[in-house]
């Protein structure tokens, strides 16, 4: 099972990458417009994957950040300092699911939150995560369709690999990886 978390991880990092990179296209005024949405805006949207991202990540290191992670909504109003920020988790997720101890799918995850330290399982807190961002991350997509921006593919994964993986997986080069990176010994 601990196989299937590392593609996933990875595949967490490339569509982050796609939707920032499509934001990017919006001004700071279109990213922090008021819309019909959870969040309010496409900027807190994003904040609130990070945040999310922020506490579980640590749950998952071992050390969760508790309740601190979300004393803050939007820790970033500026994208390129989010978009460090995003990357930074995104790398962190991938170091635990590469870790065969830590991503040890029966492993109990530590979560403090104000009403007491909840426990689970590694793979169910690892699923839950990477549930709660693609659902976001929709969210985000829907409100792009609002706006100038034309929304980014997010649901392609790349399959398998080759040698020549930088010319097939652009966005892949552009986050220094190559499918082989992914998919080797997978």
């Amino acid at each position: 099972m601990t196989q299937l978390f590392v593609p996933q991880a990875y595949n967490n990092a490339w569509a982050n990458h796609r939707l920032h990179r499509a934001c990017a296209g919006l001004t700071p005024a279109e990213l922090d417009a008021p819309r019909a949405s959870f969040f309010g805006s496409i900027i807190a949207t994003l904040n609130h994957i990070l945040i999310v991202d922020w506490f579980y990540v640590s749950a998952l290191e071992g050390a969760c950040m508790g309740p601190s992670a979300f004393v803050d909504d939007v820790p970033h109003r500026d994208l390129d300092a989010l978009r460090a920020a995003q990357r930074d988790v995104d790398r962190r997720l991938i170091a635990v699911t590469e870790d065969a101890t830590l991503s040890d799918p029966g492993r109990t995850v530590l979560m403090p939150r104000d009403s007491g330290v909840q426990e689970d399982r590694f793979d169910r807190t690892f699923l839950h995560l990477i549930q709660h961002q693609i659902h976001h991350r929709g969210q985000v997509h829907g409100l792009l369709s609002l706006t100038p921006v034309q929304p980014p593919q997010l649901d392609e994964f790349y399959m398998s690999w080759d040698a020549d993986a930088r010319r097939r997986a652009p966005d892949l080069a552009e986050m220094g990886l190559t499918e082989a990176d992914i998919w080797s010994g997978r």
